[in-house]
């Protein structure tokens, strides 16, 4: 359960490799036994916020907290086996000639054999995975070694769960079903979690926060609605999904737009750049704009429109949408407001 009390802290931290900066003044704060998706490209710092966290990497500059004590700052830190961190990489890392219940009770060694034993099965019951405890790595699926993965990231009873990407290996409907229930047993421990990840469906459906990361800076953190219907920058608004940014004038809390006038979220003057999403766009009868081009998603389309001065637009629509490619359309916007970059009034 989510508290008011913070779990870990990054304060100024920065870390370069060599002349390559990596992390830029990072601040952080995650609540305790909360779930805090770090999303960004590939590149943008994710692991080294990670590894730093789990002590992996020697503090450079900056400081590092865990339930409000000082684990490291740039004149040392606490070794990582004594920080309380649980680790789970996208490459599970299980020792090929150690049993499964072997893999989960490793990190146990201050434990007698019994109690680590005890201790092992208690984790592997907790991910479905008691019934394997004799087999060996090579003798499971992907999603199975990820569960023993998870069972030994957690064994230990971690302060910190660090999960850098442990999806990624998976087929996708197997990936849904594993993301699923590692959200309901962290939930259930109430371990307070970073969960690394470029995927921005996979942040918004585990993330009680998501932090938003780009060139070694962290952009926005906020819940996964108000990143993606008030993003903080036009990156941050790509980067979540689709989106159509237009450029256009603004009056007060009205825009000007090539479809005609669109309420804004906030009062604005002169020049703004509008986050339109496809999804508040709807395709009518009309003469407004013709379409370009159709992706096809299964649960929904994706229809590019090219309007009469040249804008071209995305529209979401069901997935079995009736126009094709040449055919005129209307254009409208839902009655909602619409979020955008520029001067406040």
């Amino acid at each position: 359960m989510v508290n008011n009390e913070i779990g870990l802290q990054f304060s100024g931290v920065s870390h370069s490799y060599g002349a390559v900066q990596v992390l830029n003044d990072v601040n952080l704060s995650v609540p305790a036994g909360s779930i805090t998706c770090l999303l960004g490209p590939s590149g943008c710092g994710k692991t080294t916020f990670l590894r730093l966290s789990a002590g992996l990497e020697s503090l450079q500059r900056g400081e590092i907290f865990f339930d409000g004590e000082k684990v490291a700052d740039a004149n040392g830190s606490i070794a990582p086996e004594i920080r309380g961190v649980g680790l789970m990489f996208q490459d599970y890392m299980l020792f090929p000639h150690l049993s499964v219940l072997e893999n989960v009770r490793f990190g146990l060694g201050g434990l007698s054999v019994g109690e680590q034993v005890k201790k092992a099965k208690l984790a592997l019951e907790q991910v479905g995975m008691a019934e394997f405890r004799s087999y060996f790595p090579h003798m499971l699926s992907g999603g199975e070694q990820q569960r023993v993965a998870l069972a030994r990231a957690i064994v230990p009873r971690p302060k910190i769960l660090l999960l850098d990407e442990p999806f990624s290996n998976l087929d996708s409907a197997l990936r849904i079903e594993v993301r699923a229930e590692v959200n309901r047993l962290i939930s259930e421990l109430g371990v307070t979690t970073i969960f690394v990840t470029h995927d921005q469906d996979e942040a918004f459906l585990l993330g009680d926060r998501v932090a938003v990361m780009n060139d070694g800076k962290i952009l926005q953190v906020d819940s996964p609605n108000i990143i993606y219907e008030k993003p903080s920058n036009n990156w941050i608004a790509s980067f979540v999904g689709a989106v159509n940014l237009v450029t256009c004038k603004a009056s007060g809390h009205k825009a000007e737009t090539p479809i005609g006038f669109l309420k804004l979220d906030q009062h604005y003057e002169g020049n703004i750049e509008l986050v339109i999403r496809p999804e508040n766009l709807m395709l009518t009868s009309g003469d407004d704009a013709v379409i370009e081009t159709t992706e096809y998603y299964g649960h929904d389309s994706l229809v590019t429109v090219k309007l009469n001065d040249g804008t071209k637009l995305k529209v979401r629509t069901a997935p079995a949408t009736p126009h094709s490619k040449g055919d005129r359309v209307g254009l409208e916007h839902k009655d909602v407001e619409v979020s955008a970059f520029g001067k406040k009034s």
